[in-house]
């Protein structure tokens, strides 16, 4: 039997996420694990020299991560901001956490079409220490399943 205790779900507040984290927070609560939700800051090179501005940055980040919570209030938490490459870094946290599962979203393009999955996905795909889902948008749609309910939700 498939024992999931930690979830690891990454984020770039994209839609393709938000639907990957409907999945996350289904895992979470399926298998009554905690729920680890990361965001990787990768700063624009020319506010790096300004630590003021790097500072305000990570800080809307943070608040922005921070704002992503289940409904389920049964589910353990916890937000973490990462800094760097994102495919390493999302792979990093989940060997140092144990993580069982990385939930994280892609555009989902075929290789059919010309395109393959995004680089982060298609690397932590490839390498990380743990089982990867990958969730993608239906063809044709620009919002998640499920949005309509955290609309909802929010209001």
């Amino acid at each position: 039997m498939l024992r999931i205790s930690k979830v690891l779900y990454a984020t770039d507040f994209s839609p393709h996420c938000t639907q990957a984290y409907f999945h996350a927070v289904q895992l979470a609560s399926c298998h009554q694990a905690s729920l680890t939700i990361a965001h990787v800051f990768q700063p624009d090179p020319s506010i790096r020299r300004k630590p003021d501005l790097m500072a305000s940055e990570r800080k809307h980040w943070k608040s922005q991560l921070e704002q992503i919570r289940p409904v389920d209030d049964g589910i353990e938490i916890r937000h973490v901001l990462l800094e760097g490459e994102a495919a390493e870094e999302i792979m990093r946290l989940a060997d140092e956490m144990g993580a069982d599962v990385i939930v994280m979203g892609t555009h989902g393009r075929s290789y059919i079409e010309g395109e393959s999955m995004g680089h982060v996905a298609r690397t932590v795909l490839s390498q990380a220490p743990c089982s990867v889902l990958l969730s993608r948008l239906q063809q044709g749609s620009d919002k998640p399943k499920g949005a309509n309910k955290l609309k909802t939700l929010a209001h």
